[in-house]
């Protein structure tokens, strides 16, 4: 602060704004366009804790594992240039994921713009098509009126990520003190939720409580709401069964009777994918319908009556007609609709018979591989080790490829909640490791795990240095079978078995690890999967467990399409 002038300067300022709106860890990575930024956080008195991570990337997605399991918005910095390009891939799969992370970018004075200063790139332009709110702090005076905007924009209607560009002269300008204020309402998620409309609450009533075989299909809407008891109460009122997306599972405890499990081309099976075909009434909540959850728009047919509760009002009837469009929060949209049936006599929809059949047809195909003894190492069994050990409060992250279709279909989840966090809305590899440091991050008391394939593994094992070095006692497993599986897959499935460039080289996992200082095991032989996964979760810091398993193209993968 400037004693003469009782002035902050523009970092100050910064470090007391993201303070005021509750934020309690950064994750990011330095550069000279960030020395003013840092100084103020080193000079400080303050309680946000900084993780130094090795690339820009794992900052944001440690950012956005930390928003899932906290409520809070996730924060994450970078330097200008390529600091602001490597970021990118984190911000977009949060805010096409509705999470809130804001992505702090500092940058070239506003003075030199125009004059070919190392690093300069128009910020504002790069971030626009990926969050949905962003601007350059250009003007030191405004600077708290648009850190709160950003937490605003972040945290109200449907949920995404934010970016402020940081100039450098801004950060040495200066604020006025009496401007540092935040509006506690903005530092949790959904903020400021909206009701439904009362008549299409009723009409979304009648029609359900007439359906013969009506199905709930959740995504992640419910969870990021927190709306696990209005469901139940939606459910039960009904006898009416609940599938989710992969990004909807916690929705419903997956032993729950009238739970169905994951529906769709990732994770689905064609016994779950019967409860929903069999449909006369499909009510979505939360769910954007895409590709995926519909096997590309199939599942369910375009015949059925469709219901669709969403907080963002373009998703509704994007894909199908809807009989009954309900813009609303979640939460506050079941809590209505279970109102509503209370009113209402409803036939009885043989929900739980309907659900248990759903899972005895999964079950029987899942049995005898989760406890086969064949090499290389079944994923299922990997699976059906970790139910076996983990508590119920653990949670779960799994990269796109190998991990997540197994997991999704098969790891059943005895409470509801976030338990489980995968990257659905993009897909990138490498997102696991750095997720689940941030989930460590948000939620320290609970064993946090790490699934990935040995193509993750490559894009992430620079932070095990950062894991290591915060002593987090995170367990990593790898699938570990020498290629790009997920394509590989779709080569074999659909392209005549041609696999063109899609194997590489075997990397010894476990020593990799160890190298970094993580704890480290290696399995071939499925005998010994169940002792050393044990020895691995009661490690009491990193731990890394390298699976010589089945490729997906070999495998009998829950997956139904390739290409979604």
């Amino acid at each position: 602060m400037d004693v003469a002038t009782n002035q902050l300067t523009g970092a100050e300022a910064m470090v007391r704004m993201l303070e005021a709106h509750g934020v309690r860890h950064i994750f990011g990575l330095c550069g000279d366009t960030t020395l003013p930024f840092y100084d103020a956080l080193a000079r400080l008195d303050h309680d946000i804790a900084h993780t130094l991570t090795r690339d820009e990337r794992h900052a944001a997605y440690m950012a956005d594992g930390y928003a899932r399991v906290t409520g809070r918005p996730g924060v994450c910095e970078g330097p200008s240039g390529g600091g602001a390009t490597y970021i990118l891939p984190g911000v977009v799969e949060a805010s096409e994921s509705s999470i809130p992370v804001l992505a702090i970018t500092t940058d070239v004075a506003t003075t030199s713009r125009g004059k070919y200063p190392l690093t300069e790139l128009d910020q504002p332009a790069l971030f626009r098509p990926l969050t949905k709110w962003n601007a350059s702090l250009d003007q030191p005076a405004r600077l708290p009126a648009m850190v709160r905007a950003a937490f605003r924009a972040m945290t109200t209607g449907r949920p995404g990520a934010a970016h402020l560009a940081f100039p450098f002269d801004t950060q040495k300008g200066f604020v006025d003190p009496t401007e540092i204020w935040a509006d506690t309402r903005h530092t949790v998620f959904p903020a400021e939720p909206t009701g439904p409309d009362p008549a299409a609450i009723e009409a979304a009533a009648d029609r359900l409580a007439a359906a013969k075989r009506a199905v709930i299909v959740c995504g992640g809407g419910p969870v990021i709401a927190g709306a696990f008891a209005e469901l139940s109460a939606v459910a039960r009122a009904l006898d009416c069964p609940v599938a989710t997306t992969v990004s909807g599972q916690g929705a419903i405890a997956e032993t729950d009777p009238l739970a169905v499990g994951v529906v769709g081309s990732n994770g689905g099976v064609p016994s779950t994918r019967a409860v929903v075909d069999e449909a006369d009434v499909v009510l979505f909540v939360g769910c954007r319908a895409g590709s995926v959850t519909t096997e590309r728009w199939r599942s369910p047919g375009h015949e059925r009556t469709i219901l669709h509760i969403d907080s963002d009002p373009m998703v509704i009837g994007a894909n199908y007609r809807t009989e009954v469009a309900i813009a609303a929060d979640a939460r506050l949209a079941l809590a209505a609709l279970a109102e509503a049936l209370a009113r209402r006599t409803s036939r009885g929809q043989d929900g739980a018979a309907r659900a248990a059949a759903a899972w005895a047809g999964k079950l029987a195909a899942f049995a005898p591989l989760a406890t086969s003894r064949e090499r290389p190492v079944r994923p299922e069994r990997v699976v059906k080790a970790l139910m076996d050990r983990l508590d119920d409060d653990a949670v779960i992250v799994a990269d796109p490829g190998t991990p997540c279709p197994y997991v999704s279909a098969h790891y059943r989840w005895r409470t509801s909640g976030r338990h489980f966090i995968t990257n659905r809305a993009h897909g990138a590899l490498g997102y696991a490791l750095a997720a689940a440091m941030g989930a460590h991050t948000g939620r320290p008391h609970v064993k946090t795990v790490a699934l990935m394939g040995d193509g993750s593994f490559g894009f992430a094992c620079g932070e095990f240095e950062t894991m290591v070095r915060h002593r987090m006692p995170i367990t990593s497993i790898v699938f570990s079978n020498a290629t790009f599986g997920w394509i590989k897959a779709g080569q074999n499935a659909g392209f005549g078995q041609r696999f063109y460039n899609v194997d590489f080289g075997r990397t010894d996992h476990a020593a990799v690890a160890a190298a970094f200082g993580v704890k480290a095991f290696r399995v071939e032989d499925p005998d010994t999967l169940e002792a050393t996964l044990s020895a691995a979760l009661a490690h009491d810091g990193p731990s890394l467990v390298d699976v010589i398993s089945q490729p997906l193209h070999e495998a009998a993968a829950p997956v139904s399409e390739w290409i979604a």
